[in-house]
């Protein structure tokens, strides 16, 4: 990772950067943006709880983001909602170190699984093989789920030794 970089809880401050950069990697359109600003603002005020957590990469300003929490309905699994850095600085680490703080921070609290689902489409084969090098491995495939022809694709990666 960039030295320069680094990786901290999420602040309110951060809101108009994280939204930009979202903006940038051109993931989300429209309503889903206003999703994404609504979901921050409750993060922030603690309407989704205090397991809910974002962080960024910052690099003379935010470069990335990571939002992840616990699937409401499995003991010690949780999701990978948004994991994004800024087209400007990918390639430089800064994905991987993200990633690596979400799994050392669930990891430290005894969580088991960390999932993370994508598109099936062309041009996401860098992301998938993105979570592949990172120890992922593609646990389910729902056939044209996003819309004909998209795919999800969930991976998973277990965070602590089964017992034998």
């Amino acid at each position: 990772m960039d030295t320069t970089a680094t990786i901290r809880p999420a602040k309110p401050g951060d809101t108009e950067a994280i939204m930009n950069l979202t903006d940038a990697i051109a993931l989300f359109e429209g309503e889903e943006l206003e999703e994404l600003g609504n979901m921050l603002a409750g993060y922030f005020d603690g309407s989704l709880g205090e397991e809910h957590s974002w962080i960024v990469c910052e690099d003379d300003g935010v470069v990335g983001v990571a939002y992840f929490a616990p699937e409401q309905y499995a003991y010690g699994t949780w999701n990978l909602y948004l994991i994004a850095v800024h087209p400007k600085h990918q390639g430089k680490g800064n994905g991987t170190a993200m990633l690596r703080q979400v799994e050392q921070t669930l990891f430290s609290k005894g969580e088991r699984l960390l999932l993370v689902e994508t598109s099936g489409l062309p041009n996401f084969e860098l992301t998938r093989k993105f979570y592949r090098k990172q120890g992922y491995e593609e646990e389910a495939r729902i056939r044209e789920f996003y819309k004909a022809g998209d795919d999800k694709i969930i991976f998973r990666k277990a965070l602590v030794t089964p017992l034998s």
